[in-house]
């Protein structure tokens, strides 16, 4: 019993020095920022001067309408692109799955790349495409589609669509990837059940696939609006900070703008971030919760 207990206590120790590097790391670069972010959402920095403020920077919040305007955007992308995005990856993930029996891999492979992109290079890449004189208007007009070219970067709406278009874009792929492997999953005997009893295709996918999808769907959704909350580089890059004239200006960017460009107000940016994070983890928690209560 000695030699075991001693032998459990040394694989112990051990253990803990094999793992002590990552909690140290964890600690200085995760914990600690965490923990002293709750002292600079009470300070105001002008430069190297910090004052204390107490709550100054939520109230400052209250009355800046920049910040909940960019918030309305996140919103607005929230609502409008991963709906759609959601449902095209739905239906890349059947045809992949069902559809279609030869190639597969290649095509899962394409419409997955666009994810593992760099954020920079695409951007630049669509900002190049959707100018006044880019590709895309000299296709549409040389196809008779419009007469004068579109604004896609210049007017606030069509800026608004572009941002779309490039997060459908880019991020499709990566959840038809997840709908694919959850499919891939559901028992092939259930679909033959199925169809002994007459179900067709369409009554397959709304009463077999999507119930048994919904966990994959779930976490689909929320990972898309924590990146839809976070989302900076898009407009950022693509449409020049946030323009015109704010017009896609986010509250991730927006935040980044009071930290490093504007103001280096650290105090204010950190207020900034908590609320965010606190109505990501509120949109998280309604969907387990919605759910929840459908599993039941």
């Amino acid at each position: 019993m000695n030699k075991r207990g001693a032998s459990s206590r040394y694989l112990n120790r051990v253990g803990w020095f094999m793992v002590a590097p990552a909690i140290i790391l964890y600690a200085v670069f995760n914990l600690y920022p965490i923990l002293s972010s709750l002292g600079m959402v009470t300070r105001k920095w002008q430069g190297m001067r910090v004052t204390y403020i107490g709550l100054g920077n939520f109230a400052r919040m209250l009355n800046d309408k920049i910040f909940w305007q960019s918030l309305g955007h996140n919103f607005l992308f929230m609502g409008i692109q991963i709906p759609i995005m959601i449902m095209l990856a739905l239906i890349l993930a059947v045809i992949l799955n069902q559809g279609i029996k030869h190639g597969r891999g290649a095509l899962r492979t394409i419409f997955f790349l666009p994810c593992v992109t760099s954020l920079v290079a695409y951007s630049v890449l669509f900002r190049m495409l959707f100018q006044t004189n880019g590709l895309l208007n000299n296709v549409l007009m040389n196809l008779n589609i419009i007469q004068n070219p579109i604004g896609w970067l210049n007017d606030p709406n069509w800026a608004k669509a572009t941002i779309m278009i490039a997060l459908t874009w880019r991020w499709t792929g990566y959840n038809m990837v997840f709908f694919i492997v959850g499919m891939q999953n559901i028992n092939n005997e259930i679909y033959e059940a199925a169809e002994v009893d007459g179900a067709n295709r369409r009554q397959q996918f709304f009463r077999i696939t999507m119930p048994l999808l919904r966990p994959v769907i779930l976490f689909s959704v929320v990972t898309s609006i924590s990146g839809t909350m976070q989302l900076l580089d898009e407009p950022n890059v693509l449409t020049w900070e946030g323009g015109p004239a704010n017009a896609t200006m986010t509250a991730a960017l927006y935040i980044y703008r009071q930290a490093f460009v504007l103001n280096s107000d650290f105090g204010y940016a950190t207020a900034l971030s908590y609320v965010v994070v606190i109505i990501t983890a509120a949109f998280a928690f309604i969907q387990m919760r919605l759910l929840g209560r459908r599993d039941q």
